[in-house]
């Protein structure tokens, strides 16, 4: 298996949560409740680049979208409901299996492979967008990663990523505060030393021949209870690039 990217560990224990993928209250909750959040952003910055209506229909019919490492399918099958032609890779079987199963039970249209980013780059199949959300800060090499995937868009493509910023903020917040005191995700799930600065992913992007669009930071409203977009990359960001042609 050509799989440069991957982190046997990693896969194994993201495999290993089953259908507690889509438990809202289980281990994947505050990805349930980053969800909105994302694909809201998502949705816009492609309605936006690509010249459509973000709360129009449906504002990604007729785009092809590659989901990178998505789990269970909690980024992809929401995109599919807005008419994305999507397809998730993932390299844990189990979590394509659920994912797949979640699919059908909710009349979700999309497609679903057990695959890495490299296997899928060995073929013909280019994307107008490919988009790995909560992704890089689990793979052996960002730049890499980021490198392959890049090579899937097409030019004009778009490229969508969300990751942890590596600060000691996002140690005392997202590993101490979120792993350890509050118990939002299992403990162990994110290594600090692995999270990739914004000017670490921007380089990675620009050597990989994309171009820049947004970076947005993303915040926790206790009061509201709430994530929202912000300008602090501190902790959580996500960045947009584009490929050009």
């Amino acid at each position: 298996m050509n799989a440069q990217s991957i982190i046997a560990e990693e896969v194994a224990r993201f495999d290993a949560l089953g259908d507690a993928w889509w438990d809202e209250n289980g281990p994947m909750a505050p990805l349930h409740q980053l969800s909105p959040l994302r694909i809201g952003w998502a949705r816009d910055v492609a309605a936006r680049h690509f010249h459509r209506e973000a709360e129009a229909g449906l504002p990604l019919a007729g785009l092809k979208i590659l989901d990178v490492g998505c789990g269970a399918g909690l980024f992809a099958e929401p995109l599919a409901r807005l008419g994305g032609d999507v397809l998730g890779i993932d390299p844990a079987p189990a979590s394509i299996g659920v994912a797949r199963r979640h699919a059908e039970e909710t009349g979700a249209n999309l497609a679903y492979r057990v695959a890495t980013v490299e296997e899928l780059a060995a073929g013909p199949d280019t994307f107008d967008v490919v988009t790995a959300m909560e992704v890089v800060e689990h793979v052996a090499d960002p730049a890499r990663f980021v490198a392959v995937a890049a090579s899937l868009l097409r030019p004009g493509g778009l490229f969508l990523a969300s990751t942890l910023n590596r600060t000691l903020r996002s140690f005392a917040l997202a590993i101490v505060g979120a792993e350890y005191v509050l118990r939002w995700i299992e403990p162990g799930t994110h290594r600090w030393e692995q999270f990739v600065t914004p000017e670490e992913l921007t380089l990675a992007a620009r050597r990989a021949g994309l171009r820049g669009i947004e970076r947005k930071g993303v915040s926790y409203d206790p009061l509201r209870r709430a994530w929202r977009l912000t300008d602090d990359l501190g902790v959580n960001y996500q960045l947009a690039a584009k490929k050009p042609g």
